[in-house]
């Protein structure tokens, strides 16, 4: 089997994984890459759900690209306009040539020997060739693997094992896999959840649906915000679009971290401003007590966000209902709950979230030996203890998930200079074992209670905590020194024994040119931040590393 080589191998072509390319190609050029995406086309979750109404849940000025102006009038955007800013970006950067779709990477496995990388992947019956149609699985290999395929299982959305669902006689369906077609026009619909799809969903069906209520077992908090951003029209209409699109990021992004900040501190004063809010749109006689207020503090879940008070505005017009109780069983001809009250529908839709899965289900492995992700702690977020030339672009939970991969993508790009630079062949974070570790995120949302325990686990202390703060993720990430006595480097392989054993004691003061060149990589400071001034200011670095190449 003959094996392709890259220097860079991008899991996903959704995106993270264009915003990843577009990186290596601005910051890393003359690198040969390789996205691999296991669909049909660009786009990953824009692409793949396509029920009524899908938009964002972010500002499209964070949720967008740093590098790509967001143009359009509207701020909460439809999916479908997503869509076509991901696809326009990777035509622009050329990036769309490096995809191979229909190949879905199953397993990779790092040889300290090759010190690279080499990546099974199935390929989707319609990209076989006549010259490949006999065999499945084709391989790639690579010095350096970057898993951009985000956190969930893209076949299978979670679906709970309802009680006499084989007794309704109508149709029940997931919103990840909506079918082509579907009319809900005139039709009584259910929808189950209280989640950011749920509260998505319920206003575009009840514009031609006979009825749509909307069952919660519990609340959520529900937040509005204009569609279309004021300011930031206003600054595209006076400046550049690049310094417009900036400011516009920066209001969001320094909004954002507040009114984050202010939730946590203040719990019981944000729960009550919430609920005045939903109160206000819903009008006086609504029971905001039983169907807005959630058992948790703001921000234990994420925050559901509507653009322009259009949940409130559907609810409050009659066009929808909010039902707030447990399911008993399905029925012929509906869902009959708890209380005894029984609802009638010709179509329920199970809006209950999201299987998360790591990597997409890909296997990990080091000279053969499986990875167990569990086992595994992060380094800033993206890269495993242990795992040599890895990296994973895993976005906020707080705030739009691309501001963080964006930071990741940036310093995937530093890193890599920075070794073809040194000529090192390996980087690999060395886990400290005194570091108490704790779970990936901390969060009560269903679907992260469900899987979490099999993801990577996260510190107590930098540089393996994760914080969730964008603004001390770019002070750590974009101009913190990459030689930090965690991670490692070598120009040979890492060895077994090394890696197993307590780390050596060394030296590794940085010369002034060193802390420059570590940290002040301007080929990917973005936002006109002035690296080499950050650099400067830090610190030599006295720390416990492995004394390796």
């Amino acid at each position: 089997m003959t094996v392709e080589h890259f220097d860079v191998v991008i899991i996903g072509a959704g995106l993270t994984g264009i915003g990843a390319a577009c990186h290596l190609k601005m910051h890393c050029p003359g690198r040969r890459a390789l996205i691999l995406e296991g669909r049909e086309t660009i786009g990953g979750t824009w692409d793949l759900f396509r029920y009524p109404g899908v938009r964002s849940d972010s500002d499209m000025y964070t949720l967008g690209y740093s590098f790509r102006p967001w143009r359009q009038a509207k701020a909460i955007a439809d999916g479908g306009a997503i869509l076509d800013y991901v696809r326009d970006t990777a035509r622009a950067y050329g990036v769309d040539r490096w995809i191979r779709f229909g190949h879905r990477a199953v397993r990779a496995n790092w040889s300290a020997a090759a010190r690279l990388w080499t990546i099974e992947a199935t390929r989707a019956e319609a990209t076989r060739t006549e010259a490949t149609r006999s065999g499945e699985r084709v391989q790639f290999s690579c010095n350096f693997l970057f898993g951009c395929s985000g956190y969930y299982n893209y076949a299978d959305g979670y679906m709970p094992d309802y009680a006499g669902a084989g007794d309704f006689a109508g149709s029940l369906i997931h919103p990840q896999h909506w079918p082509p077609g579907l009319d809900g026009a005139g039709k009584r619909i259910i929808v189950i959840g209280s989640g950011a799809t749920a509260v998505t969903l319920v206003p575009a069906l009840a514009q031609t649906a006979h009825s749509v209520t909307m069952l919660q077992r519990s609340p959520s908090y529900v937040v509005s915000l204009p569609s279309e951003d004021v300011i930031a029209n206003g600054l595209r209409k006076r400046l550049p679009a690049p310094l417009a699109h900036r400011l516009a990021r920066w209001k969001n992004v320094l909004l954002g971290i507040y009114f984050y900040s202010e939730a946590r501190r203040r719990p019981d004063r944000a729960r009550a401003r919430i609920a005045e809010l939903a109160q206000k749109a819903l009008g006086t006689d609504y029971d905001v007590g039983t169907h807005f207020n959630p058992r948790y503090n703001p921000w234990d879940q994420r925050l559901c966000l509507v653009p322009d008070n259009n949940l409130f505005e559907t609810l409050r017009s009659g066009k929808a209902q909010m039902v707030t109780d447990e399911i008993d069983r399905f029925t012929e001809h509906g869902i009959r709950l708890r209380s005894g009250v029984e609802l009638p529908a010709d179509i329920v839709v199970s809006a209950t979230g999201l299987r998360m899965q790591f990597l997409g289900g890909m296997e990990l492995c080091v000279d053969g030996v499986p990875v167990d992700p569990a086992r595994t702690m992060t380094y800033r977020g993206m890269m495993l203890s242990e795992v040599p030339n890895f990296a994973i672009a895993f976005g906020y939970i707080n705030a739009s998930w691309t501001l963080k991969a964006d930071l990741t993508c940036a310093y995937v790009c530093r890193l890599l200079n920075f070794m073809k630079r040194r000529n090192y062949a390996v980087c690999m974070p060395r886990r400290d074992t005194r570091v108490i570790e704790r779970p990936l995120l901390d969060f009560s949302s269903g679907y992260v209670r469900r899987s979490i325990d099999g993801f990577p686990r996260q510190g107590t202390r930098k540089p393996w905590q994760v914080y969730q703060n964008y603004l001390f993720d770019l002070l750590s990430i974009r101009f913190g020194l990459l030689r930090d006595g965690t991670l490692a480097f070598s120009r040979g392989a890492f060895s077994r024994a090394a890696s197993s054993a307590a780390p050596e004691r060394c030296d590794v003061r940085e010369t002034h040119a060193d802390r420059v060149e570590d940290g002040a990589d301007k080929s990917v400071q973005g936002n006109g931040g002035r690296v080499g001034d950050a650099a400067r200011l830090a610190r030599p670095a006295r720390a416990d590393t492995a004394a390796l190449g």
